[in-house]
């Protein structure tokens, strides 16, 4: 097929760009950053030929910085306009895609302290709600095109070299690991193998539609987290880090760090997806 990425340069995309070139794809990318590579467009007009996909993986990082109304509104553009643009080139196309992958995440349920979370279950409204709400309805306008629609609630995804993994790794590696405030809080992670593997699953069967949970079927507490990569390192991990320091560090933002979500991945599993690391500790012994 050829694939269009935007929000290809991040961790996610270029990781899958990697596994579709390898399989015999053609991939696009679509991105705002300076690129010497000849798939690469500023512009989405400077695509010339069909595409048969598209996959949106764009969104500024959203616990870089502290959330002030300037960042909760880059947060919001980087994400809805991106895709309100997507849609709009695709509408415009004499050959129009035949599906689209747009990004979400499990900010999607709100903080949810208890309790399995599926891709039926009701949201807590907030910030991350809203977020994630308004973004998969602007890439749900692309059905009225009569394009098959797939929405990608993603959780904290884990790799060796980016993502959320590479931050928590160096205080780990000293021993200065540990929970953040009580521990209780369910992480629900997924490995950056298996998130790429389920968006080419998805990208491969046009009977799906609708949204798929990206996460493994096990979450953790955060406490639980801890402890397994201070065993996969070899560590202690007994530093707690306290409440008020993440919320003096990143203000409103804390909340993705001190509540969290028990989310599975319901709707992949029964589509037949078979994660290759379904545990924690077999996923981390693999990347670190």
């Amino acid at each position: 097929m050829r694939i269009l990425i935007s929000g290809g340069s991040g961790f996610i995309g270029q990781a899958l760009e990697k596994t579709l070139t390898s399989r015999g794809d053609q991939v696009v990318i679509w991105s705002r950053q300076s690129s010497s590579k000849t798939n690469w467009v500023k512009q989405l007009d400077d695509i010339k030929e069909p595409i048969d996909a598209v996959i949106n993986l764009a969104g500024a990082g959203i616990v870089d910085k502290r959330w002030s109304p300037e960042r909760k509104q880059l947060l919001r553009d980087s994400r809805i306009q991106t895709t309100k643009s997507l849609v709009e080139w695709m509408a415009k196309q004499q050959q129009q895609p035949k599906t689209l992958i747009s990004g979400s995440a499990i900010g999607y349920y709100g903080s949810q302290a208890s309790g399995e979370l599926d891709e039926n279950s009701t949201p807590i409204k907030g910030f991350t709600h809203q977020l994630c709400a308004d973004w998969e309805a602007e890439a749900l306008k692309a059905e009225a095109l009569g394009v098959r629609v797939c929405l990608i609630r993603t959780g904290v995804v884990l790799g060796a070299k980016e993502g959320a993994l590479k931050k928590m790794l160096p205080p780990f590696r000293f021993g200065l690991g540990g929970p953040i405030a009580s521990g209780k809080q369910w992480m629900s992670w997924i490995h950056i193998d298996d998130e790429v593997a389920a968006i080419g699953w998805l990208l491969d069967r046009p009977e799906l539609s609708g949204p798929f949970n990206l996460t493994a079927p096990e979450p953790v507490t955060n406490e639980v987290f801890s402890k397994t990569l201070g065993k996969a390192l070899h560590r202690p991990a007994f530093f707690r880090v306290p409440a008020f320091t993440m919320k003096l560090m990143l203000g409103e933002a804390s909340e993705l760090l001190l509540e969290g979500q028990c989310v599975k991945p319901v709707a992949l599993t029964k589509s037949g997806f078979s994660f290759n690391y379904p545990r924690l500790e077999s996923a981390l012994k693999n990347l670190v």
